[in-house]
C-alpha cells in the first residue's frame, strides 16, 4: 500500500486559496485547512490555551472563552518577535493534529494541506508538491478589505509584510493557479487534479508505520 501524496496549497492573503481548495474538495479531495484547525485548537486545546494566556495575557480571550482575535492580531502582527512566539506555540499542535488527520484519510491518492504560511514556517519542506494560488497584490488587498470589514488597509499591509513575497513563492511552486479575475479557475483545478492523480499512481511512496 502507498501513502497519499501530500500537496500543499498556499498563497498571499486574498489570493483565493480557500476558494480553490473548495473546488478540490468538491472533486472528493480531502482538504486540511490548517488555519481554521489552528483557530479551533487555540480555543479547544487546554495546553495551548494556557500557553497563549501565559505569553500574551488573559486579554487574549473573551470572558466566554472565545479567542479575542482582534487583540491577538494587533499584538502579534505588529511585532515579528511576538508573531514568531505565537507560531512556535501553535504550529507544533497543528502538526500533531495534521498527522492524525492524514491517518484518517490514507486511502486517497493525494491530500491537500491548505495554509497561509507553508513557506514561511518551513513546513513546505516536508510536503511532496506545492501549489501557489496567485493574484496581483492590489486585487488581493481589495478582496480582503471587502471580505473583512473590520480590517483597515494598514492591517492588511501588516499581514502581507509577514508573508513571503509573491515572486519568491511562485519561484518555489510546483504548480501555480491564477486567480486574477482574468483566467478561469475551475479548468486549472481540473487539469491539476488529473495531474496529481496520475502522479500518485506512479509514486512508490510507502506507508510510514
Amino acid at each position: 500500500m502507498k501513502q497519499p501524496l501530500s500537496v500543499g496549497i498556499t498563497g498571499g492573503i486574498g489570493a483565493g486559496k480557500s476558494i480553490v481548495s473548495r473546488i478540490f474538495q468538491s472533486l472528493g479531495v480531502p482538504v486540511y485547512d490548517a488555519d481554521s484547525r489552528a483557530k479551533d485548537l487555540m480555543v479547544k486545546d487546554p495546553d495551548l490555551v494556557g500557553a497563549i494566556k501565559k505569553e500574551f495575557g488573559l486579554a487574549s480571550y473573551h470572558s466566554d472563552g472565545s479567542l479575542d482575535r482582534s487583540f491577538l492580531a494587533k499584538v502579534a502582527f505588529g511585532n515579528r518577535r511576538q508573531l514568531n512566539i505565537l507560531n512556535e506555540l501553535v504550529h507544533p499542535r497543528v502538526a500533531q493534529d495534521y498527522f492524525t488527520w492524514t491517518e484518517q484519510h490514507h486511502l486517497h491518492p493525494y491530500l491537500l494541506r491548505e495554509a497561509a504560511l507553508l513557506y514561511e514556517t518551513g513546513i513546505y519542506a516536508s510536503i511532496d508538491k506545492m501549489i501557489v494560488v496567485s493574484a496581483p497584490r492590489p486585487l488581493r488587498i481589495a478582496r480582503v478589505l471587502k471580505r473583512d470589514t473590520h480590517r483597515t488597509e494598514k492591517d492588511v499591509e501588516a499581514i502581507v509584510q509577514n508573508q513571503w513575497p509573491e515572486e519568491e513563492k511562485l519561484n518555489r511552486a510546483d504548480y501555480i493557479i491564477y486567480n486574477d479575475d482574468q483566467q478561469l479557475v475551475i479548468p486549472q483545478v481540473l487539469e491539476l487534479h488529473h495531474t496529481l492523480i496520475a502522479l500518485s499512481e506512479n509514486s512508490s511512496k510507502p506507508i510510514v508505520s
